[in-house]
């Protein structure tokens, strides 16, 4: 007799196997598509580079969803509030909405003038390879991050593709070399390696310990007096079913009738004294609902709660109209976006508010768990939008500048960026998503730090506040830096940080620059070897 046990037949591409094929479909329809749109716009003969061009930026696209798009969302996805699918499918929404609507229909051509090309003379076909291989040498880098689950700054990643190609095609070409390279500017990147994590750690562990005194603390204790009570009752029904049980026949007669005086004279007047009360069940089930009536269970969420949430929106809003829509140059005044701000602010304040009343006989836990979950959604989903509209530039700056070249045959100081092209580096960002994000959304979701739609909504709600001040103010950060400071501030608060885990997310920072830059050189000198 055999003892083999058959195995369940294993199904083609796991159990998500439409989902993938839909992707890998959507994947190639929009690379074709691009390439036969890229023909016609650009009219160029060179097709080799052309295709190259193409397959590259849809490339970094892709790896930009896998790693900053995905940095995004772990939060959110580490918390429970949002599956997978789920979290695919908000991303897929605002992050292409915010790269169409508000991605600008303008971008450098040189990202953040790390590099100075003018004083230089630099060919235009040399132009183009050096925006080509600082985008494969980004998205090479971005693709190892990822694999390994390491969230990395994609602008500082592009910034490196163009360090090293600049820097090599000049040592190369006798035009140029290190000098050319804006170190001041590099500096500030380093300098931002320390303070992004820092002050995203301080400001979520500022917010999330008052969150966790004031309401979690809060509810976990009342949570915990009305199970006493709940317990307490049910004692309290026992010992008087076994006394009841022990009286004679006319002593039970006689006891049953003061009770129901009892209930008749507590329904029938709400403000009964209880000394009025004969029965000793009714006198003692009176000081359980008395002590009952002191726990206030709801209090931290119809109080603090909305008016959280209405200090979340404000941020969250402010964020998007000095960065998520600049590109639209709505030109509204100082008192035209506060007010703004304000009336957001008063609307979120409501509709928590009133939720909150609707959440009145709900379990305590559920109700806490299901309000920060509406409010990290709202922030997560403001997070995509403004992430969409801005660093989408990151793919589409190089990627149009290729363009802009094989069009025009000159290099321009700005360059175009059609719909279609910011269309399809957004579709990339999904798919990217999909693909490759999964890993990275475990670090952040729940390897630095167990997360809790508490903690998630207060470190997303740090690292925008921080973003956005810092922008003011002129400070420079990485908002992937920001928000992995702000999930181990949440670890600080718990005692749970996963420092073990950040020792080589730490080490992928400090190499994404060289990383970067390394591949970027070996980049040009294959380009300028093949179609130079």
């Amino acid at each position: 007799m055999s003892h083999d046990v058959l195995e369940p037949k294993r199904q083609f591409l796991g159990p998500d196997r439409n989902w993938h094929l839909a992707f890998g479909v959507l994947t190639l329809g929009t690379l074709i598509l691009c390439i036969y749109w890229a023909l016609g716009y650009t009219g160029t003969g060179s097709w080799g580079i052309l295709i190259t061009t193409i397959v590259v930026g849809l490339f970094m696209a892709f790896n930009i969803g896998g790693n900053d798009v995905a940095n995004s969302f772990g939060t959110s996805v580490g918390a429970g509030t949002l599956s997978m699918k789920q979290a695919l499918m908000v991303a897929a929404i605002f992050e292409v909405s915010g790269a169409v609507i508000a991605g600008g229909d303008v971008t450098e051509t040189v990202r953040s003038g790390i590099v100075d090309l003018e004083e230089f003379s630099v060919q235009p076909l040399d132009f183009a390879f050096i925006m080509m291989s600082a985008l494969l040498g980004a998205a090479l880098w971005l693709l190892v991050a990822t694999k390994m689950g390491w969230p990395v700054s994609t602008t500082h990643s592009i910034v490196g593709g163009i360090v090293g190609a600049a820097v090599t095609l000049g040592l190369v070409t006798g035009t140029g070399g290190f000098e050319m390279v804006q170190w001041g500017e590099i500096g500030k990147i380093a300098l931002s390696w320390v303070v992004s994590p820092i002050l995203g750690g301080l400001v979520a562990y500022v917010l999330f310990s008052a969150i966790k005194r004031y309401i979690l603390v809060y509810n976990e204790e009342a949570d915990a007096q009305l199970r006493q009570l709940k317990a307490d009752r049910a004692a309290h029904r026992e010992k008087h079913k076994k006394a009841f049980e022990r009286l004679t026949e006319i002593q039970q007669i006689a006891y049953t009738n003061a009770m129901a005086r009892d209930a008749s004279t507590i329904q029938s007047d709400p403000d009964y004294n209880v000394e009025d009360l004969d029965s000793d069940y009714y006198r003692e089930l009176h000081d359980i609902e008395e002590r009952a009536e002191h726990v206030n269970a709801h209090r931290a969420l119809d109080t603090w709660v909305p008016l959280l949430a209405a200090a979340g929106s404000i941020v969250i809003s402010s964020m998007l109209i000095f960065k998520g829509l600049k590109n639209l140059h709505l030109d509204l005044n100082g008192a035209g976006n506060i007010l703004i701000m304000a009336m957001v602010g008063a609307a979120v304040w409501m509709a928590v508010f009133i939720f909150a009343k609707t959440l009145k006989n709900e379990d305590l836990s559920r109700s806490t768990f299901l309000l920060f979950s509406w409010m990290q959604v709202f922030t997560a989903s403001a997070f995509a939008f403004s992430h969409g509209s801005n660093d989408i530039a990151n793919a589409v700056g190089p990627f149009a500048a290729v363009l802009d070249v094989l069009k025009s045959g000159s290099i321009s100081s700005d360059a175009t960026v059609p719909a279609a092209l910011m269309l399809s580096a957004g579709v990339g960002l999904i798919c990217g998503l999909w693909f490759i994000g999964r890993n990275v959304i475990q670090t952040v979701g729940t390897g630095l730090t167990k997360m809790h739609p508490a903690s998630g909504f207060a470190a997303e709600l740090s690292a925008a506040g921080v973003v956005m001040g810092a922008s003011m103010v002129g400070i420079p950060v990485s908002s992937t830096h920001i928000l992995i400071g702000a999930v181990l501030g949440i670890g600080l608060v718990n005692k749970a940080a996963n420092w073990k885990l950040m020792k080589p997310i730490a080490l992928a920072w400090v190499i994404t620059l060289p990383a970067a830059a390394a591949i970027g050189a070996v980049g040009i000198v294959i380009l300028r070897a093949v179609f130079g």
